[in-house]
């Protein structure tokens, strides 16, 4: 393990320790032999202050030790049926109360990559940020046209904080792999490389521009989701001016309702958006917690959402796509065999696998929680068995997937924050069903030969001169020579072979011969003979 990797493992046990975070590191079975130079340290007699809450000290702490893990935080703030309230409501602050840097400094960096002046490149420019994340902060500005913008611009320092945290995340990943009988069933190596392409593609604000760019094609006119309009003249790699939009964040239950936002729709339009983004467009915003999402109440009856934040999109692989299109609508059929037969299929779970053992399992998971609403279904109780069900039928961790089961929880948490007696089975299954018969019917079929028809001319006018290649005596004669090439090497094998029997025979005969003769002991000639029969086996077997 590297030194600096090992000296931010100790620094993260540091700052658990400093924030009286204890049964942390008590329950961390890889600082075991670490953790007792921090107990011993005459700090930490002393600094044993608990004026904070637990839930509080653990957000600072999160915060303080960077971006990746206050990410963390952001992803498991919407799962409160997994956490404990306190801790939910506290790590929901990561989402937008992250402290912001200097907007001073914020300034530098935007004059910096735009090589102009601020006050030239906007009309209006305010350096109190109106909203901080973990890898960047936004300030409201006015273009000389007067149109409202946010202006977006990293942290300073940020990619070799991240480099380095991703250093860790490697070595743990690596240890796990080796040492964890779980580790290589996880595959938390290919997880982590994973998430090492997503987080760094993040840092690039051009590559965040062109996904908001195109997730506002796929919606463009949509009732469901307002993209911002990017200004392309304006971004750079560090920096991204995008159209201010003015909606109720989705966390303000009490603004919504006040507005008469219909929320039944809205968490229904939630889960449209989701499915609508994985199978009909496979382009999906990965990062959809509640400080990323809005709410557009000019027609509260009518409720749109409003995205920001397009730094991790997810998209899948036709076949993956399929599977789990598939995969979802056996769920809603509880035809559990089927389910257990698409793993099979997929290569999910090992060749062998007893279908009717895993369809036995998994109708058990899944049986019990069919026409409940979402306020009665304890996803986390769920999820431990569905863990049970993936480690007794070995079944691999996907890691393509990992952004979309990550996306599926951030919509379950808004879901359930938002409208708990939504019923995803019935909101989900018409636009799965719709897209399944879309893709398999006449009309796509004939468009998906019309796409590929110049593939496909070009391959039928080269037929007939394949056809003539096979069919030729040139190829018969390449095919009779190729054959007895191949048996000339064989007889060269089995020669080869025979002649390293017969050295090694000789060899072992000799070397007998010579110990016996070197002994001494009863009559020279048993030797005599064994040295003179492997001299000839050597001989005879070199000479052929």
């Amino acid at each position: 393990m590297k030194l600096r990797v090992a000296l931010r493992l100790l620094e993260i046990q540091r700052v658990l320790l400093r924030h009286g975070l204890d049964d942390f590191v008590r329950a961390t079975h890889l600082y075991r032999p670490l953790r007792f130079a921090f107990f011993l340290s005459p700090s930490m007699w002393f600094e044993r202050r608990r004026q904070a809450s637990r839930a509080e000290r653990l957000r600072l702490a999160l915060q303080e030790l960077g971006p990746i893990f206050v990410k963390f935080g952001q992803a498991v703030s919407t799962r409160r049926d997994l956490l404990p309230a306190d801790i939910a409501e506290e790590l929901a602050k990561l989402q937008d109360r992250v402290p912001p840097f200097p907007g001073a400094v914020a300034r530098e960096a935007i004059e910096a990559a735009l090589g102009c002046p601020v006050a030239q490149a906007f009309a209006e420019f305010d350096e109190t940020p109106l909203a901080a994340a973990s890898i960047a902060q936004v300030h409201p500005a006015r273009l000389p046209g007067g149109e409202e913008v946010v202006v977006k611009v990293l942290r300073p320092g940020m990619r070799a904080v991240i480099e380095r945290d991703l250093e860790v995340l490697h070595a743990l990943a690596d240890l796990a792999h080796r040492y964890w009988p779980e580790g290589r069933r996880l595959r938390l190596t290919e997880v982590v490389a994973d998430y090492r392409k997503t987080i760094l593609d993040e840092l690039d604000l051009m590559r965040e521009a062109a996904n908001a760019a195109q997730l506002r094609r796929n919606f463009a006119g949509s009732p469901l989701l307002y993209v911002p309009q990017v200004y392309w003249d304006l971004c750079r790699a560090d920096v991204m001016v995008m159209e201010r939009i003015h909606g109720v964040p989705i966390s303000d239950m009490a603004r919504l309702q006040a507005l008469g936002t219909d929320i039944a729709q809205l968490a229904e339009n939630g889960v449209r958006i989701f499915f609508t983004q994985v199978f009909r467009h496979n382009f999906f915003h990965a990062d959809m917690h509640p400080g990323n999402i809005f709410v557009l109440v000019d027609d509260p009856k009518k409720p749109r959402y409003a995205a920001i934040d397009f730094g991790i999109v997810g998209t899948l692989d036709p076949q993956d796509q399929t599977y789990l299109a598939e995969n979802f609508i056996a769920v809603f059929d509880r035809d559990y065999r089927r389910v257990a037969q698409l793993h099979l299929e997929s290569g999910w779970v090992p060749a062998g696998t007893r279908v009717d053992e895993m369809e036995s399992a998994v109708r058990t998971v899944l049986e019990p929680i069919f026409g409940l609403p979402l306020k009665d279904i304890s996803f986390g109780r769920i999820l431990l068995r569905l863990f049970e069900i993936s480690r007794r039928f070995n079944m691999h961790i996907q890691p393509q997937l990992v952004l979309l089961q990550k996306t599926l929880l951030n919509v379950e948490g808004l879901g359930r924050d938002l409208y708990p007696d939504l019923d995803i089975w019935r909101t989900a299954s018409p636009i799965l069903r719709e897209w399944m018969r879309e893709r398999t019917s006449l009309r796509t079929f004939l468009g998906g030969l019309r796409s590929h028809a110049p593939e496909l001319l070009g391959a039928a006018r080269e037929l007939p001169a394949l056809l003539r290649r096979l069919s030729s005596p040139q190829l018969a004669r390449r095919d009779t020579q190729a054959e007895e090439e191949v048996r000339r090497l064989r007889e060269e094998m089995r020669a080869a072979e025979r002649r390293t029997n017969a050295v090694t025979l000789g060899a072992v005969l000799a070397l007998g011969g010579l110990g016996w003769l070197a002994l001494g002991h009863g009559p020279a000639w048993p030797g005599g003979a064994l040295l003179a029969a492997g001299a000839a086996k050597l001989v005879y077997g070199l000479w052929r």
